[in-house]
């Protein structure tokens, strides 16, 4: 069925971009997608069709974006194993692997997690966010393991949505735990710095200047000492008030603690592994990814209201590291 979502331009939003507005007023529905959907018509100002993305609105306008009924999903539905930690009617919690890719994209046109959810799940998935991610209103990377939230309907995807552009008044929460080289000299600490796409390596993100805003609150948990007497590594729990692409990889690299195993922000810490007891050094060389996990998240069921907080304890190959850092 075709909906039509509306709305009315503040004083705040005037002389900003169409699709931009549109993005932060309708958090369910992407940018590039509410971009393809101005380009082909689908959006109106002031009743007037506009399809430049970069169109300029003004303060009282009233915008209306017409949804098409969704296409059927293009990935196909595959029969791979899932940790469900909690589902119903509106939402499915997932506990998922490292080496699990989230969505289909190029090199992973299959086996990802939406390809296990049309499986599981069946007509039922939302699709208002388009076909290619039906149900999926956050994402954790390939080697990034922990828990997931879905959306099944329509409903709980906007709602879901809501609530992850909105975290500090809704009460979301997602906690990570990592485990990073060094050991900051304070029990905790917060890293306040806008992220963007790195300037030379296309698909890496740095703390850029004029990049979006991120913030990643840091505690220590544990720290373990190397073979020079020293503090080699730490157990770091982390939380989110924004959700940016690699956010924590990056920021606990910008702060000279970057994750273990993490080929892609750690690169100039390789040598520090020569400080690891030998169980330790065997136990990250076996991990080969990076040791961080969602093993927390906190929400608000979309259709009770009720507080939800579930909790994922450490997988195995983090463990097993952990273990042998304390020696």
């Amino acid at each position: 069925m075709t909906t039509v979502e509306t709305v009315t331009i503040s004083a705040e939003d005037a002389g900003g971009r169409l699709d931009r507005v549109l993005s932060r007023r309708i958090p369910a529905l992407s940018r590039s997608r509410l971009k393809a959907l101005i380009l082909d018509g689908q959006v109106t100002v002031a009743a007037r069709t506009i399809r430049d993305p970069a169109s300029l609105v003004n303060s009282g306008d009233t915008v209306s974006v017409t949804l098409p009924e969704p296409e059927p999903a293009t990935p196909q539905g595959e029969e791979i194993p899932l940790t469900i930690v909690y589902e119903d009617d509106d939402l499915i919690v997932i506990d998922k692997p490292a080496g699990l890719v989230v969505h289909p994209a190029a090199g992973h046109a299959a086996g990802t997690l939406v390809n296990a959810l049309i499986a599981h799940c069946g007509d039922s998935l939302s699709g208002i966010g388009g076909v290619k991610r039906p149900g999926i209103v956050h994402r954790l990377d390939k080697d990034t393991s922990g828990l997931m939230v879905v959306a099944k309907n329509d409903h709980a995807h906007r709602a879901l949505s809501e609530q992850f552009a909105n975290k500090q008044e809704s009460g979301l929460e997602r906690g990570y735990l990592a485990l990073a080289w060094g050991a900051p000299d304070r029990p905790k600490g917060t890293v306040d710095a806008p992220l963007d796409r790195h300037p030379v390596a296309r698909d890496k993100r740095a703390v850029r200047e004029g990049g979006r805003e991120a913030v990643t609150h840091w505690q220590v948990l544990e720290r373990y000492t190397g073979t020079d007497g020293k503090p080699v590594a730490s157990l770091m729990a982390c939380a989110l008030d924004t959700g940016r692409t690699h956010q924590i990889r990056v920021h606990l690299a910008h702060i000279g603690h970057p994750i273990l195993g993490d080929a892609t922000y750690s690169g100039g810490f390789k040598t520090k592994a020569a400080l690891l007891p030998p169980p330790a050094r065997a136990a990250l060389d076996a991990l080969g990814r990076q040791a961080l996990h969602a093993y927390r998240l906190t929400l608000e069921h979309p259709t009770t209201g009720e507080t939800m907080e579930f909790r994922s304890e450490l997988p195995a190959d983090m463990r097993r590291l952990r273990e042998a850092l304390h020696g």
